[in-house]
């Protein structure tokens, strides 16, 4: 999850909470085109079974790949055969990850009531997790703490230490937007050995991510972007696209507040490609806004309205919470223009 706290003053810092899934070896170029045929023959063919099993093989690759509009047209093909639970759950993902999580929760409540009845108690603690990211990005965070909680025990009675990681980083994640950075970071730090424990990298990276964003806003920049350096490398390793914009963004932060302007401009520019290419529009509004305050900074006006009028548009599109001081901000600098 994404959440983002920028202001005329300030580029903001992002917060990563997860969606939860298993780790998985990457399959074949080749082995995914043959797949994918066998899953669009199988929908052709009215066979739900076929199809439910190879989605869920695809959909486990694409989604670490943050291949996400592959994943909600092959979950919404694969639901045209009746309903699914791994089929909704890969959607809710899906449209958790591009900032639609009202969208989300409905998909996960199917899911949720789906494994629930067939008495699968890890996909339930990964759904909760889940629906607790979504409640976080519509910003009911007490919704949000109760899921993560349900998932929290769940995780901790079957033994699934990769789940339990992936529930502290996401408790954490709400402390961290909630102010109580002390919290975060303990709960942080229960989930980073856990991560490396059971070689979950893409969960590392996340994890020293949000320690980093404590760090930027208890006012150590250097102990930020030591980890924030940490995270990308392996972001780009795990192939986690979401991940490296995310601290490609939040490195740019540091350097923003640093007065290093240049590269400041540099990382989140590159940030900003990346969040376009995977269609996550809702946090390309706030790497937008973030690049107008920016770029404010360096006098560049013109610049800077351009980019915040597209930052408005984006955040319109996904019925960002940040919108309205998207919009205070374009109407400040388009008076500052004005003179």
């Amino acid at each position: 999850m994404l959440v983002v706290a920028a202001c005329p003053n300030d580029v903001g810092s992002i917060v990563l909470a997860d969606v939860e899934g298993p780790l998985i070896h990457v399959p074949s170029a080749a082995r995914v085109k043959q797949w994918t045929e066998v899953h669009r023959l199988a929908v052709a063919g009215r066979e739900p079974e076929i199809a439910r099993d190879v989605a869920a093989r695809l959909a486990k690759a694409w989604l670490r790949r943050s291949m996400f509009a592959d994943v909600a047209a092959l979950a919404t093909a694969t639901l045209s055969l009746g309903p699914d639970a791994g089929a909704y759950y890969d959607l809710g993902w899906a449209q958790s990850s591009t900032g639609q999580p009202q969208q989300a929760r409905r998909n996960f409540d199917e899911a949720l009531r789906l494994y629930r009845e067939a008495g699968n108690r890890a996909n339930e603690a990964a759904t909760l997790n889940n629906l607790g990211h979504a409640c976080h990005s519509l910003r009911d965070t007490q919704q949000a703490l109760t899921h993560y909680h349900q998932a929290l025990t769940i995780a901790r009675d079957i033994g699934d230490r990769t789940g339990e990681a992936t529930t502290l980083n996401n408790i954490g994640s709400v402390y961290h937007e909630l102010g109580d950075r002390q919290q975060a970071l303990t709960h942080y730090h229960q989930a980073l050995p856990i991560r490396r424990e059971v070689g979950d990298r893409a969960g590392e990276a996340t994890t020293l991510n949000n320690i980093g964003g404590v760090y930027h806003r208890l006012g150590d920049p250097q102990q930020a972007l030591t980890h924030y350096h940490q995270a990308l490398p392996i972001h780009r390793e795990t192939g986690n696209r979401t991940g490296e914009a995310t601290t490609l963004n939040n490195i740019s932060a540091v350097q923003f507040q640093d007065g290093d302007f240049t590269e400041a401009k540099h990382a989140l520019g590159e940030a900003l490609e990346v969040f376009r290419v995977i269609g996550d529009h809702a946090s390309e509004a706030s790497a937008t806004f973030n690049m107008a305050a920016l770029l404010s900074r360096m006098k560049r006006l013109d610049e800077a309205v351009e980019f915040q009028r597209r930052a408005v548009g984006l955040a319109e599109q996904t019925s960002h919470p940040g919108l309205n001081q998207m919009q205070a901000f374009l109407v400040q600098l388009e008076q500052t223009k004005k003179g």
